[in-house]
C-alpha cells in the first residue's frame, strides 16, 4: 500500500516531478522490509539475500582508491549479481585493450567521493566524462544502455546510479536525461530525497557502504517488480 503522505522536509507540489514520484515510492509501507530483504538483513532461516547485495561489495568495492580509475575483472563479475553480463569480446577489451585505457581516461576526471546530491550538474552534463565513458561503453557490441549504466554505478555508486528496464518503468525517461532529473531530484528542498534515504538506509541496517542512490534504486525495483508491472523494453 502506498501513501501519498509527504515525506518530511518535501514540500508538495513544489519539488521537481522526479521528486515526487520519488517521495510516493519511498513512502510505501513495504519499504523497510524491502530493503532488509534484498540486503538479507533479519531474514528467516532458509532465506538468502538478492545477489545484488554483493554488488558495490565484491572484492572490497569498484570505487575503492587502488581501482577507482581502471575498470577490473571483479567489476565485470559484480555486474553479473544485477543479472547482466559484459560480453567477453568487450570484457577482455576493457582488461586488456586500447577501450580499457580510454575508459580509465575518463575515470580519472569523473568524482569518486561526491554524491549524486552534492555534485554539479556539469559532473553529469552530456559533455561530461561520465557520460563520455557511458557512451563509450554503450557504443560497444551487445553492450547497451543498461550494461553501461550498471558497470559505471559500479565505480561510482555514490555518483552514478543504476538504471535499468524496471527503474526505467518505475520512473520514466525524464528529459534531459535520467541522471541530470535525479540529481535535480536529490537536490531540491535542500536534499531532502538525499535525507530520506539516508535515513532509510540506517533504519533498515543496510551498511553505510551502501550509497543513497543504491538504496533508492533498491528501493524503486523491488516495489515495481513486486506490483507485476510489465515493463515495456
Amino acid at each position: 500500500m502506498t501513501s501519498s503522505a509527504a515525506v518530511p522536509g518535501v514540500p508538495d507540489g513544489s519539488s521537481p516531478p522526479l521528486a515526487r514520484r520519488l517521495r510516493v515510492l519511498l513512502s510505501a509501507e513495504r519499504v523497510v522490509g524491502d530493503l532488509r530483504r534484498y540486503f538479507g538483513i533479519n531474514l528467516p532461516p532458509g532465506a538468502a539475500a538478492f545477489t545484488g547485495s554483493r554488488f558495490e561489495h565484491l572484492s572490497g568495492g569498484g570505487d575503492r582508491p587502488e581501482v577507482a580509475d581502471r575498470i577490473t575483472a571483479e567489476d565485470l563479475v559484480a555486474v553479473q549479481t544485477l543479472s547482466v553480463t559484459v560480453p567477453a569480446p568487450v570484457a577482455l577489451n576493457i582488461l586488456e585493450g586500447p577501450l580499457g585505457v580510454r575508459l580509465s581516461g575518463l575515470l580519472r576526471d569523473i568524482p569518486r567521493d561526491t554524491d549524486m546530491a552534492d555534485a554539479e550538474a556539469a559532473d553529469l552534463a552530456p559533455k561530461s566524462p561520465a557520460a563520455r565513458a557511458w557512451q563509450l561503453l554503450e557504443d560497444q557490441p551487445d553492450v547497451g544502455w543498461v550494461i553501461a549504466g550498471k558497470l559505471l554505478a559500479r565505480k561510482r555508486p555514490r555518483l552514478l546510479p543504476v538504471y535499468d528496464k524496471v527503474v526505467r518503468c518505475a520512473l520514466g525517461r525524464p528529459r534531459p536525461s535520467f541522471w541530470l532529473a535525479l540529481h535535480a531530484a536529490l537536490g531540491a528542498d535542500d536534499r531532502a530525497l538525499h535525507r530520506r534515504l539516508l535515513a532509510l538506509r540506517q533504519n533498515t541496517g543496510v551498511p553505510e557502504t551502501v550509497s543513497a542512490l543504491r538504496v533508492c534504486d533498491v528501493a524503486v525495483w523491488m516495489g515495481h517488480r513486486a506490483q507485476g508491472h510489465a515493463c515495456p523494453r
